[in-house]
C-alpha cells in the first residue's frame, strides 16, 4: 500500500477550523442577535463545545488505531448494534447535507463571478437555473469524490487550504474593521447601550423567550462537526497527542475568533439602517455584510459613493471566491469521513464482497463511489422533478434536522461506559473522576436532549405539525434501516 502522508497539529488545526468554522455563522448572529448573540456562543462554546472536544480527545486517543471514527467509539462504549444504528443515523445526517449544500455552493460561487446571487439565472443548453446547479452539483461530488479517493494528504491539503481561506477571510475582515474603526474615531456604527444591548435581540421576532431558544439551539450547532475528526485519527503522526492537543487549541481559537468576530461587524453595520429592511435574509446576509463593510471602508477614508460602492461590490466577490473555496475543504473531508467510520468501522459481513476494501491510498473508494451516486442521484430528482420532487427535498431536509444532533447524544450518553472500561489505555485523560464523567455527560445531554426537544416543539408552535412529525420520524426510520441492516448481517454470521 502507498504510504500517505501524516497529519501533524498544524494540519489537524486547519482541518477542524475549515470543517467546523463558519464565517456565515458570525453574519447569521449579528443578524438574528446583534451583540446579544456573543454571550449565546460563549455559553455553547462553555457547555456543548469545550466538554464535546475533551470526550472526543480521550476517544481519539485511547482509540487511536481505530479506524472507524465514530463507530469505533461507540462500539468500544456500548456494543455493536448501537454504535451501528447510531453511526448509520449519523451517515445519513451527513448525506442529507451534501445533498442540499451541493446546490448552495454556487451562491458564493455567482457572487464572485456576477457581484451577487444570479444562480436562479443561469441557462444552458435548455436547462434552467435550478437545473444547471443540479448538474453543477453532481459534477461537483464526482470530481471531489475522484479526488478524495486519491489519498488522506489530498484531503489535508483541500481541508487546510480551505481553513486558509477563511483565516484570511476573517483577518483581512478584522483588518479592515479596525481601520475603519480608526478613521471614524473609534465610534461603533452599532451604538452599545449598556448591558441590554449584549442581552436583548435587535430583531423583534428574537426578543421573545421563544425567538431566543430558537438561536440557542443555532449557536449549539454552529459549534457542529468535530466528531468527524475521529475518522482520521488512523492517519495521524503521534495521534495519542497530536489529536487532543489539535482538538483543544482548535476549541479556544473558535471560539474566541466566533466572539471577536460578532462584536467586530457593529464597527461598520449600524443594525437598524443596514438589516432592518427586506434587502438581508439568512441566505445573503455574509454577502450585504461584506459588501456594506467595503463601502464603509470607502466612506471612512474619503472615496466618492461611486467608488465606495464598487469597493463594496469587491468584497462581496471576494467573499463569494472564499466561502466557494471554504465549501471545497469541508466536502473534502466530509465525502470521506463519516463514510470512513461506518464502512471500515463495521464488520465486513454487512457489505457487499469488496465494498469495504481501501485501494493503495488506503481510502474505501467503492464506498466512495456507491455515496456518490445516492447523492448524485438525489441531486438530480430533486433538481429535475418540479414540484413533487422539491416537497421530497423538503422532507427530506426535515428527516435529516433532528438526526445531525443525535449522534452526539450516542457519543455523550456512552462516555461513562466507555470510561469505565478497564482495558484500555488511556494516554489522554481530563476526566479522572467518576463524579467529573457523570457531571459533564448530564450537562451536556442535557443541553442536546433541550436542543433536540425545541427544534421539535418550534414548529408545532407554529401550527406547522407536519414539519414536526417529519423531524420526528426522520430518526425512526433512519433508526428501522439501520436495524433491518443489522439483523441481516447477524442472520449471515449465524
Amino acid at each position: 500500500m502507498e504510504k500517505s502522508k501524516k497529519i501533524n497539529v498544524n494540519g489537524l488545526i486547519l482541518m477542524i477550523f475549515g470543517s467546523i468554522f463558519g464565517f456565515a455563522n458570525t453574519t447569521i448572529a449579528f443578524y438574528l442577535m446583534g451583540y446579544a448573540s456573543i454571550i449565546w456562543y460563549i455559553l455553547a462554546a462553555i457547555f456543548f463545545f469545550l466538554p464535546t472536544s475533551l470526550m472526543f480527545a480521550e476517544y481519539g486517543s485511547s482509540l487511536k488505531e481505530a479506524r472507524g471514527g465514530l463507530y469505533s467509539w461507540l462500539e468500544a462504549s456500548i456494543g455493536k448494534k448501537a454504535a451501528f444504528i447510531g453511526t448509520f443515523i449519523w451517515l445519513a445526517s451527513w448525506i442529507v447535507w451534501m445533498v442540499s449544500t451541493a446546490a448552495k455552493v454556487w451562491i458564493p460561487f455567482s457572487t464572485f463571478l456576477q457581484g451577487s446571487d444570479q444562480t436562479t439565472t443561469w441557462h444552458f443548453i435548455g436547462l434552467n437555473g435550478t437545473q444547471v446547479v443540479g448538474v453543477l452539483g453532481v459534477l461537483w461530488i464526482l470530481a471531489l469524490t475522484f479526488l478524495s479517493s486519491r489519498g488522506i494528504d489530498k484531503i489535508q491539503k483541500f481541508a487546510s487550504f480551505s481553513g486558509m481561506a477563511v483565516a484570511f477571510l476573517f483577518a483581512a475582515f478584522l483588518v479592515i474593521s479596525l481601520a475603519i474603526w480608526f478613521k471614524t474615531g473609534f465610534k461603533l456604527a452599532e451604538p452599545i447601550h449598556g448591558v441590554t444591548t449584549f442581552v436583548k435581540s435587535p430583531m423583534a421576532s428574537y426578543q421573545s423567550p421563544i425567538g431566543m431558544l430558537s438561536f440557542v439551539v443555532f449557536s449549539i450547532f454552529a459549534y457542529a462537526g468535530m466528531e468527524t475528526m475521529g475518522g482520521v485519527t488512523d492517519s495521524m503522526d503521534h495521534p495519542e497527542k497530536t489529536f487532543p492537543k489539535g482538538l483543544m487549541i482548535a476549541t479556544a481559537f473558535i471560539t474566541l475568533i466566533y466572539a471577536i468576530a460578532i462584536f467586530m461587524w457593529g464597527i461598520s453595520t449600524n443594525w437598524h439602517q443596514v438589516l432592518g429592511g427586506d434587502k438581508a435574509n439568512m441566505g445573503n446576509i455574509t454577502y450585504v455584510l461584506m459588501q456594506n463593510l467595503g463601502y464603509q471602508f470607502g466612506h471612512a477614508f474619503g472615496m466618492s459613493t461611486t467608488a465606495a460602492v464598487g469597493i463594496g461590490t469587491l468584497f462581496a466577490r471576494i467573499t463569494g471566491l472564499i466561502m466557494f473555496i471554504s465549501y471545497l475543504g469541508a466536502f473534502a473531508v466530509l465525502i470521506y469521513s463519516p463514510l470512513k467510520s461506518f464502512v471500515l468501522g463495521t464488520p465486513k459481513a454487512l457489505w457487499p464482497k469488496g465494498f469495504a476494501e481501501v485501494n493503495k491510498h488506503g481510502m474505501p473508494e467503492k464506498a466512495m463511489w456507491a455515496q456518490a451516486v445516492l447523492v448524485c442521484l438525489l441531486i438530480a430528482v430533486i433538481s429535475f422533478g418540479g414540484k413533487a420532487a422539491s416537497e421530497f427535498y423538503n422532507v427530506l431536509t426535515l428527516m435529516s434536522n433532528v438526526s445531525t444532533s443525535l449522534p452526539y447524544l450516542f457519543l455523550v450518553t456512552a462516555f461513562p461506559y466507555f470510561k469505565a472500561r478497564k482495558d484500555l489505555e488511556r494516554p489522554y485523560e481530563f476526566f479522572k473522576t467518576k463524579a467529573s464523567v457523570q457531571a459533564v455527560t448530564i450537562v451536556v445531554d442535557l443541553v442536546l436532549v433541550f436542543g433536540i426537544a425545541f427544534t421539535i416543539v418550534q414548529p408545532m408552535l407554529e401550527g406547522s405539525y407536519m414539519d414536526a412529525f417529519w423531524m420526528v420520524i426522520g430518526p425512526i426510520v433512519f433508526a428501522i434501516m439501520a436495524i433491518a441492516l443489522y439483523h441481516r448481517y447477524q442472520k449471515k454470521v449465524a
